[in-house]
Order: structure tokens, then sequence, then C-alpha cells
């Protein structure tokens, strides 16, 4: 945890992927259709304290969220959901703070509550690959 808050001194973004060298930042796998899965994610992140929805496009399988953290500043996260085949969908997060001082960790923070939140919510359909 001080490593992410050293590293955040200085950088203000965070994202998810395939190759993440960080195994908590790894792309999430559901056995669900994307279309089903954005249901669940939408429905958890209503859920979630302190997100807001600010736009969603289902069609390209994107949400847009904001967050403000403690000290007012805002942040902008991007879920985007995509097909992997028509029962198998995943998840990526990016998160990045406005402004140009570092975030101190807060959207490593940002994306590990919500990966959290929907691997509780998603446990059953949870796909390790």
């Amino acid at each position: 945890m001080l490593k992410r808050i050293l590293i955040g001194l200085v950088r203000s973004i965070e994202s998810t992927g395939e190759k993440a060298k960080d195994p908590l930042l790894k792309t999430r796998y559901y056995r669900l259709s994307k279309d089903k899965l954005w249901d669940e994610v939408v429905s958890v992140i209503k859920k979630m304290k302190g997100y807001k929805i600010i736009h969603e496009v289902p069609t390209v399988g994107e949400i847009v969220l904001e967050k403000r953290t403690a000290l007012g500043r805002s942040q902008d996260i991007t879920l985007t959901l995509f097909s992997i085949t028509p029962v198998k969908s995943a998840v990526d997060v990016y998160s990045a703070s406005r402004g140009s001082l570092g975030d101190l960790g807060s959207n490593y923070r940002n994306i590990l509550e919500i990966y959290t939140s929907l691997d509780q919510k998603l446990k059953t359909y949870k796909d390790s690959k």
C-alpha cells in the first residue's frame, strides 16, 4: 500500500488490463453475456457509495462514472465491458484524477473497490480467464 501512495505522488491515473503487472489490476472475466453483465455492473455501481453514473453507452460497452475524493477533487472512471464469446464477457477499468497533482493511490483504490464489489455480486459467474 505504501508503494501505491508513493507512486500516487506523481501519478494520477490507473487502469486495468490483460498484461497488468499487479494481479489485482488484471481484466475481470465473467461467464455472462455482455448484455447480462451490463445489467449487473450498472446495478452494482448504482449501489456503491460515492460513485455517480455520468454516461452509459451500451452499444460500445462504456460506463462513465464520477467520484469526488475527500479533498473535493473529481475523478473520472470508465468501465469498459466487452464480449469474449456469446456467454463470456470482461470488464476493464480506467480511473483518472482531474488536476495536475498525484492521487496518492486513490485511483488504484477505486479500481479495487469496483472490482471487489463486482466479484462479490458475480462470484458464481467469475472466470479466471
